[in-house]
């Protein structure tokens, strides 16, 4: 059986106990990673792993004995609740293996769950999931948090309270980060603000929100928009030596001028962009600020540079890709009204 989109969290957090197998699958393989986490505590509870309920078996030991997994579902642990067995990062050549130890699996037996990364409609691993009548597929896709994803990871956090203002800039960061390091970020505002009688706001996420690359990178990008050519070229090898690709390098200056375009041409103004588009915080101001400073005949200019140089990098003539990047930033800099 395959479950819905619109199911998939409520069956995350509250499982159906009675399906012997589950498999979930996405592109996103942390926010797989993570839905895995939600089920099994749902499933066993949170001591399961020190209770020794709790079987992980990798794929390529399956490979070489296929009664692992059989075996794993049939033994019985030595505290009592119920019991799982985990196949992370499975493939179709899986697919008989699962198959057979399903057609063995008794009332009792530990639930399998399985984890996959993206499995295209025809895979075998997949259709023996959304044909059988007793497992369920769970398909994860890689959406960004909503606003009711935020205010569940924020209550498992112990955060109580978060003014309007932050939740809005908690929406922004959810597009930016992995799943695992926006609940990292949830767990760190509510001890930041522990004691706190006011809501957190802006200031506190800014105050402890993670210093990654997309941050870096962020910066790169404030630096060529605010027309500091001399800056740029050190923050892109930078981001480079980390390994940021030049396709990433050139799609975020490409996408923040969009916005900064976008707004220049709502016929409200960019404040009236920046309320509908739901952009608040310290991003509202710069791109409300750049899109009153460059003007459309220079934000136009700056999105036909990056999109030469998007073509360019996905040509297939060899090219010097990062020198490609950097110079497009210090042209698009040098554009800048000073």
């Amino acid at each position: 059986m395959k479950l819905p989109a619109n199911q998939v969290k409520r069956f995350l957090a509250n499982p159906d106990a009675t399906r012997p197998a589950m498999l979930l699958h996405g592109i996103d393989a942390a926010r797989v990673a993570t839905a895995r986490g939600i089920l099994v505590a749902a499933l066993t509870g949170p001591d399961a792993a020190q209770d020794l309920r709790l079987d992980r078996i990798a794929p390529s030991d399956l490979r070489r004995e296929p009664a692992l997994l059989i075996d794993a579902l049939k033994a019985r642990g030595f505290f009592p609740g119920p019991r799982a067995v985990i196949v992370e990062d499975a493939t179709d050549t899986a697919a008989r293996i699962v198959a057979d130890s399903l057609a063995d699996w008794a009332e009792g037996d530990a639930t399998l769950i399985v984890t996959a990364g993206t499995l295209r409609p025809a895979s075998p691993l997949r259709k023996l999931f959304e044909t059988s009548a007793r497992a369920i597929c769970i398909p994860i896709y890689a959406d960004p948090p909503t606003r009711e994803d935020i205010e569940a990871e924020a209550s498992r956090a112990g955060l109580a309270r978060i003014d309007p203002e932050a939740m809005q800039a908690l929406l922004a960061l959810g597009r930016e980060l992995e799943p695992g390091d926006l609940s990292q970020t949830l767990t760190k505002l509510a001890l930041y603000t522990l004691g706190d009688p006011d809501p957190a706001s802006v200031a506190d996420i800014e105050a402890i929100a993670p210093l990654t690359i997309e941050a870096e990178l962020d910066a790169a990008i404030r630096g060529v928009a605010e027309g500091r050519a001399s800056e740029v070229a050190r923050q892109l090898q930078r981001l480079a030596a980390q390994g940021t690709s030049p396709v990433a390098l050139c799609s975020g200056v490409a996408r923040h001028f969009r916005l900064v375009h976008a707004a220049a041409c709502d016929a409200g103004g960019p404040e009236h962009w920046a309320e509908s588009a739901r952009v608040f915080g310290p991003r509202r101001d710069q791109i409300i600020r750049q899109a009153r400073h460059w003007g459309m005949d220079r934000l136009e200019s700056a999105l036909a540079i990056t999109l030469d140089t998007d073509l360019a990098l996905r040509s297939p003539r060899p090219l010097p890709a990062h020198a490609l990047v950097e110079r497009a930033c210090i042209r698009i800099a040098m554009l800048c009204p000073r």
